[in-house]
């Protein structure tokens, strides 16, 4: 296998890796498989190419193979294409190298921000307060798309390490090792569970971010020394903090509960607490300063004194007597021991251990810093990850919570009730004084494990730390009464303090469009009153409030729910800073996932795009499926994806006060775009009943359903309905058969519509002028450039007759809509102004397709047998997690 590209390395190494395969599946799997993987290939090119006869010969290849070789076939495409990811990854890796030894400013980096605020001439002052402000958090769900185990990661870890050697030729020796053994490791387990969920997350902070995090601060010291001078600004203490929603996160998922909330943080405590204490055991190593050379500071002397009095623990061994550092730290290492094990001696916080910390920093600076950056590192990882390693949401679905307050309240008909109806019960309840949590205990339903969660919380709080908890967040708000329920069963619990405030922060989640169009009169009505308005005092004047891409996008279509997201943000904004009482502190926390369809994309771009006052220094986003791995699953990707996501962040929050938003002609565009493209939407999906069938047939959203990737069921609630499927399975469904309906449909009407009323020109300038127009297109067209409508045909087969009359005007509109942003551009083909986007996906796309094919025609013969040929269910899932890597893409 191989593939053409303009720079020399890759192209030479991805034609070894290709031939180590070949030879890998001809030596393991026999000469007869080698050929049969070796001539679909060369049909598939063919076909790509224009090649008489080679799409029937490809056909003939693929069609009616056992399932076995349905699954080596499969497996040796599947395999290729992790290995060329990972090539194109390492390259990615050297090219960002080679261009900082080069002095040449990367776009997304500390320096290019910097560069832009020296250029607007931002005042030092200034700027140290736009540094100061920064607050950064990625968030990792459980969302089932990533499809590789742990296992696998490792190896691919240990192959993107082989492949960036620096200086050298790759290690194809350890690549070929790699290759060989993960070839004949199975890469799925059963079903997770929510404790492997859990793992397979720590894999990523643990062994990967956890490391990265202290280069972060280097580069930006760096940064601001060319730009400003040595010194001349200060470094914030924090500017990244990392939360998870694994283990926490209940809404559909019956396996997460008060118990797995506190594991989870048991887990979380257990092994940032490990890390230290290696770390510290890797600092004993280090300072070997002897008294006879270094004098160590006062403050060191007395705290080894006292100490060693206070917390007993074992001596060091006496040789290191007149070794005050290693001494000192060996007396670090042994409170955390205690602190881990919850014994005499412990760390009451990480508060302490920073405070202990600082002392030997400060002291080993005093005789010429010897050791100190080590213990800086230390110091800011500590910083970061605290004694809770990641922040552990909580979630739920709105309708469970009313159903709890309804049982609280003896109230069965609260959940039928008008928001307005359920808000003046719930504040009549919260006027009142709480009654003794102990009276409720024996409450049963959705209210005992609704006041199980809150007491987890609360226990965790005091245990962990305030920091080891997060936001409660609230799927499918409507209203403000969904807001104020949960503030009730917190008070309900017990987690209320003497004055009657809940020490946690409530964020609504508005996932549908109408949802998004009210959330501005929803947070009004709750900073409105009095009740809630003291909750937010207490919280430092503080309100989050969550924004989903994926629901929205599900309902509407992609142009809706992104305008509905962008006008949701401005009307939140405005609301926050002209709230009764003051100005509100607003932290928007958004639910991206890892397609355009669930609001992925660049990351920088969708960033910039933001409307002004949005960030403020700060974004929550969440990090879901294949994407963590794509961003974090090395060192250099996580330390790119970190620094891009903080200067992008730093760079839109200088702007933001500067920023008159969108010309009020734009607005008018947008509103018609996104209402046409809504209307062609959901005529489409909910107004033909047609689709949910056709969907059912032409896409394999069967085998999806059965695939065992996640510790959650892939619907919300029981019904064959597009409405209670999740958005993941949805999109992931779309994906695979190469429609990508999900992520273009609707917006060809809406643009359509808008050249009519008011011309190109005017769709010209905002793509020009205006970020948030400009990214919508671009992720638009990177989408419609990796779909394919030859191979979108063969699903549609799948589909009889239902195929035959929906699937010609689904074709169309893809068509249409590929023309009029083709003529928006003003170019002949999509992505012509990304050449490498578009050569890349054009090699990768006949390498795909024999994938596509034999699922296509698996999933008839699985079909046939009524879906009871386990056989072809195994070989369907090759199929599926194979695609998924050729697309680099899931739901």
């Amino acid at each position: 296998m191989d593939v053409h590209d303009d720079d020399h390395r890759l192209r030479e190494e991805v034609s070894a890796l290709g031939w180590l395969l070949g030879d890998l599946v001809e030596r393991l799997e026999g000469k007869s498989a080698f050929a049969h993987v070796e001539l679909a290939r060369q049909a598939a090119r063919g076909w790509r190419d224009g090649e008489d006869g080679a799409e029937e010969r490809l056909t003939r290849i693929l069609e009616d193979l056992p399932p076995g070789e349905s699954i080596v076939v499969t497996r040796a495409f599947s395999a290729w294409f992790g290995l060329v990811n990972m090539a194109e990854k390492a390259d990615r890796i050297r090219r960002r190298r080679a261009l900082a030894e080069s002095g040449t400013t990367a776009e997304e980096s500390f320096a290019a921000a910097l560069a832009m605020l020296d250029a607007a001439d931002v005042a030092t002052p200034e700027l140290q307060a736009l540094l100061d402000a920064l607050d950064v958090t990625p968030v990792f769900t459980a969302h089932p798309t990533e499809t590789v185990r742990r296992t696998m990661l490792k190896k691919e870890q240990r192959i993107a390490a082989a492949l960036t050697v620096p200086g050298l030729r790759a290690d194809l020796d350890t690549v070929a090792a790699e290759m060989g053994i993960a070839w004949q490791t199975d890469e799925h387990f059963d079903q997770p569970t929510v404790d492997d969920e859990v793992e397979h997350v720590l894999f990523f902070l643990t062994s990967v971010i956890y490391h990265v995090v202290p280069e972060l601060y280097r580069r930006l010291e760096r940064a601001l020394a060319t730009s400003r001078g040595a010194g001349a600004v200060r470094v914030p203490d924090r500017m990244l903090r990392f939360a998870s929603w694994v283990g926490g996160d209940m809404d559909g998922n019956p396996n997460v509960d008060a118990s797995t909330i506190r594991a989870t943080l048991e887990h979380h405590r257990d092994r940032v607490l490990a890390l230290y204490r290696g770390e510290l055991r890797e600092l004993f190593e280090h300072l070997s300063h002897s008294e006879r050379y270094v004098t160590p500071s006062e403050a060191l002397r007395a705290r080894l004194a006292e100490r060693s009095i206070e917390h007993g623990g074992d001596a060091p061994p006496e040789r290191y007597g007149e070794m005050p550092y290693r001494n000192y730290v060996w007396q670090l290492w042994q409170r955390l021991g205690a602190t881990r094990e919850g014994g005499a001696g412990s760390y009451a916080g990480p508060g302490e251990l920073l405070d202990d910390l600082q002392v030997l920093h400060e002291s080993l600076a005093t005789h010429g810093g010897t050791g100190a950056d080590r213990v800086e590192d230390l110091v800011r990882r500590v910083r970061t990850f605290g004694f809770h390693l990641a922040t552990l949401d909580v979630r739920q679905d709105s309708s469970v919570h009313r159903a709890a307050v309804g049982e609280a309240l003896g109230r069965a008909d609260f959940p039928t009730l008008t928001g307005e109806e359920r808000s003046a019960l719930l504040h009549e309840a919260l006027a009142q004084a709480p009654p003794e949590p102990a009276a409720q205990m024996t409450a049963g339903g959705d209210l005992q494990r609704s006041l199980n969660v809150m007491r987890a919380i609360g226990e965790c709080r005091e245990s962990h730390g305030e920091a080891a908890v997060g936001g409660c967040i609230i799927s499918m708000a409507e209203g403000a009464d969904d807001v104020l329920a949960v503030l009730y069963l917190a008070r309900l619990a017990g987690l209320a303090d003497d004055v009657g405030t809940v020490p946690l922060d409530l964020a609504p989640l508005f996932e549908t469009v109408d949802d998004l169009d009210r959330a501005g009169a929803t947070l009004a009505a709750l900073l409105a009153d009095p009740l809630y308005r003291a909750h937010v005092a207490a919280r430092g004047h503080r309100q989050m409030v969550m924004l989903g891409y994926s629901d929205s996008n599900k309902e509407s279509g992609l142009a809706a729910s992104r305008w509905s997201l962008h006008k949701a943000q401005e009307a939140l904004v405005e609301v926050a800073r002209s709230a009764p009482g003051g100005a509100v502190r607003l932290h928007l926390f958004h639910g991206r996932g890892g397609t355009v369809s669930r609001g992925g994309g660049k990351p920088r771009a969708g960033i910039l795009a933001t409307p002004p006052g949005a960030l403020r220094g700060r974004l929550r986003v969440t990090e879901q499926g294949e994407i963590i791995f794509q961003k974090y699953g090395v060192a250099d990707s996580a330390v790119y994806s970190l620094e891009n996501a903080l200067a992008a962040v730093l760079e839109r929050s200088a702007r933001e006060d500067a920023d008159p938003g969108p010309r009020p002609h734009w607005r008018e565009v947008a509103e018609l775009v996104a209402a046409e493209s809504r209307a062609r939407y959901r005529d489409t999906v909910r107004g033909d009943p047609r689709l949910v069938e056709y969907f059912r047939l032409a896409t394999p959203i069967d085998v999806i359903e059965r695939l065992r990737i996640g510790s959650r069921p892939p619907a919300r609630r029981s019904g064959e309905g597009i409405e209670n499927l999740r958005a993941i399975p949805w999109v992931f469904a779309w994906n695979q058969s190469r429609l990508i309906f999900t992520g273009w449909y609707g917006l060809g009407a809406g643009l359509a519509a808008a050249l009519d009323r008011h011309g190109l020109e005017s769709l010209r300038e905002m793509a020009a002028g205006w970020p948030f127009f400009a990214n919508l297109l671009a992720d638009t067209e990177m989408v419609l450039a990796k779909a394919d409508m030859r191979i979108a045909g063969r699903y549609a087969a799948l589909a009889g007759e239902l195929g035959e009359e929906l699937f010609p005007s689904l074709e169309a509109e893809y068509r249409r809509t590929c023309d009029l942003v083709c003529r928006i551009h003003g170019c002949d083909a999509l992505l012509e102004r990304d050449p490498q986007l578009q050569r890349t996906l054009r090699l990768r796309a006949p390498y795909v397709d024999p994938m596509s094919l034999m699922q296509v025609d698996l999933l008839a013969r699985w079909r046939a047998s009524d879906r009871k040929d386990t056989a072809l269910e195994r070989a369907l899932a090759e199929t599926v997690r194979g695609i998924t890597r050729g697309m680099q893409n899931a739901g």
